[in-house]
């Protein structure tokens, strides 16, 4: 973790900048805790959410999520991700000055972690009155499909992030 300090004007402005290099053991060696060390915040989750559900795979896709992630901590999350063998960046061939992210196997074996974490929010969360009726319905169908769906999703994931 560092901090920096600057001057905003005429005050003092002090920042963590919790750096994404993973070169530090972790806390512990939990399963769990070294897990959460990497996906424990929600904008890496809602990150993986769009690529994994909306499709999104361009920087500019992912930045116009309906949470309204900043750019700034968007490009750490993508760089952590990357960094962690969740996801890869190459060059877009369609677009020179774009780059597409990809999700690598070990990203795709959340998907089924991220529908739990879905349906539990469904279930447990309230305000699903304010969720719309599309939502709802994928929310219903990813819970009635079960494994069995969520494995033709992670085959589909596959095709379309590893060419397999």
């Amino acid at each position: 973790m560092q901090f920096a300090t600057g001057c905003m004007g005429n005050k003092l402005v002090a920042k963590c900048n919790q750096s994404p290099m993973r070169n530090e053991e972790p806390r512990s060696f939990c399963p769990i805790n070294m897990a959460v060390e990497v996906l424990g915040d929600t904008w890496t989750l809602l990150i993986l959410r769009d690529m994994m559900f909306a499709g999104k795979r361009h920087f500019r896709d992912l930045l116009q999520c309906e949470e309204r992630i900043a750019s700034n901590i968007l490009a750490d999350r993508l760089r952590l991700l990357t960094l962690e063998k969740v996801i890869t960046k190459s060059e877009d061939p369609t677009h020179k000055q774009k780059a597409i992210y990809s999700l690598t196997e070990k990203g795709i074996q959340l998907l089924p972690v991220l529908v739990q974490i879905r349906i539990w929010g469904a279930h447990h969360m309230g305000k699903i009155d304010a969720v719309s009726p599309a939502v709802k319905a994928f929310n219903r169908k990813l819970e009635r499909g079960g494994p069995e769906l969520w494995a033709q999703m992670m085959a589909e994931l596959r095709a379309t992030h590893l060419g397999r």
